[in-house]
């Protein structure tokens, strides 16, 4: 299987943004997103915040395999105003922010292979547009993610960037919400994985302890596995209130505090379960 767009990375933008070019995917890459939708939609159906499954309804995004950003963004405009644009891999942190913080969501191109299926180490467009971009239909989680952007911005000019990085790690990539139905997820790392999407709900190994942002933008996190730790929101609204304020003072106060490991437990954590550790 050889894609156009493997056979060399097209020249970006001063923005780091390309054509997405959707009418040079082949057969069979559509096949591989058809493939990991089906298998994760029917994981999801019990798992996933509805929100996200409304947000995958209301995109339509498995009609036509990979999906054509142009469609994408007709939709998400008329919604809340958010667009996704092409880049060609990771772009520079400022330019990241700079995205976010006008609605826009960068996206990768590349789909994996299929002997990638079950684990890939960097985020191909499964993971960044099934992963992250139904939730961008909610109000209040496209709101927290425009904000996002301005505090990345913000945390840069202060050298604060690692403490915003964990919360961005913990809530948007890897978190957890409970609600009147239970335990959730919505983190795009998590909902993009069939082994983690089971994992982060079901394992006994894991923690999982209730929101709270200097405990989160304490607390290291893995990159190479599963998390030992999963923080547990309660709505999108509240996660939206409580990072409302300014950080300054909280990096000040945290810069002189250890950070954590990411499976420590605190004597004050509100701790909804205490894992076993037994994975790590």
């Amino acid at each position: 299987m050889v894609s156009s767009r493997t056979a060399g990375p097209a020249q970006p933008r001063a923005d780091f943004t390309i054509d997405q070019e959707w009418e040079a995917y082949t057969a069979d890459e559509h096949g591989i997103w058809r493939a990991l939708f089906d298998r994760q939609a029917r994981l999801l159906r019990d798992r996933a915040t509805p929100e996200f499954l409304d947000g995958v309804r209301a995109l339509d995004i498995a009609a036509e395999g990979i999906p054509d950003f142009r469609r994408l963004n007709e939709i998400l405009g008329r919604a809340t105003g958010w667009r996704v644009v092409a880049v060609p891999g990771l772009v520079p942190d400022d330019i990241f922010f700079e995205h976010l913080a006008a609605r826009r969501f960068p996206s990768t191109c590349f789909i994996r292979r299929p002997e990638q299926m079950e684990y890939l180490p960097e985020p191909d467009i499964f993971h960044d547009v099934f992963g992250h971009v139904p939730l961008l239909i909610n109000p209040v989680f496209a709101d927290y993610m425009e904000a996002y952007g301005n505090g990345g911005l913000k945390a840069l000019s202060l050298g604060s960037l690692h403490y915003l990085a964990r919360l961005y790690w913990y809530t948007v990539e890897f978190g957890l919400i409970r609600g009147a139905d239970g335990m959730r997820i919505y983190g795009a790392g998590i909902l993009s994985s069939k082994g983690e999407s089971i994992f982060s709900l079901d394992d006994p190994a894991p923690n999982r302890i209730a929101f709270d942002l200097v405990r989160v933008m304490r607390t290291d996190y893995r990159i190479d596995d599963y998390q030992e730790t999963y923080f547990v929101i309660d709505s999108f609204e509240r996660l939206f209130r409580e990072t409302a304020p300014d950080f300054t003072p909280i990096y000040a106060r945290l810069k002189g505090a250890e950070d954590l490991r990411p499976g420590k437990v605190l004597p004050d954590d509100r701790v909804i379960h205490r894992g076993t550790g037994r994975l790590h």
